[in-house]
């Protein structure tokens, strides 16, 4: 194993506002990320309150992306697997996660490992055991109903996305 290989290279964050006021314009930035050729192998991290917009998000993403048919949160079933044309997607909601097992059992480390767009609601509840994300995405309702959101670049992958 090489240094680069144990340590990698330090990434500066990066950060972008975003006012959405309509869920047009959560579309209209889903579809714009869509387009980047980064989008196949990210690893997205969602935060927000519940009903801030994180799934909305996502369903206009795995839409874009070409995605056919319903669109669900997974908070039950935790994972949500969408395949879109040439790619593959996990919509992950961790918001009932409760037992790291079920992070081994699930097969997860390797959905990580693997190729493809991850998408994580919730990922503070399964800290420790995801991997860093590319892109950070905040939503916090305003009280007008519009979204402040918050992307934090934590790759060079997620800079690109940012781009």
């Amino acid at each position: 194993m090489t240094a680069i290989e144990r340590h990698p290279p330090i990434v500066e964050t990066a950060v972008q506002a975003l006012l959405w006021r309509t869920e047009e314009d959560t579309r209209l930035y889903a579809a714009r990320l869509a387009a980047h050729p980064a989008i196949a192998d990210a690893f997205i991290e969602l935060h927000g309150d519940l009903g801030a917009g994180k799934t909305t998000f996502v369903r206009h993403l795995l839409q874009s992306l070409g995605v056919q048919g319903r669109i669900k949160s997974p908070t039950y079933t935790v994972a949500e697997p969408h395949e879109a044309p040439g790619l593959a997607a996990w919509h992950f909601d961790f918001f009932r996660f409760n037992d790291p097992q079920e992070w081994e059992d699930a097969g997860f480390r390797d959905i990580f490992a693997g190729p493809g767009l991850k998408l994580a609601e919730w990922p503070e509840k399964a800290a420790g055991l995801l991997p860093r994300a590319d892109l950070v995405m905040r939503i916090e309702t305003q009280a007008d109903e519009s979204r402040q959101v918050t992307l934090i670049a934590q790759t060079p992958r997620g800079k690109e996305l940012l781009a």
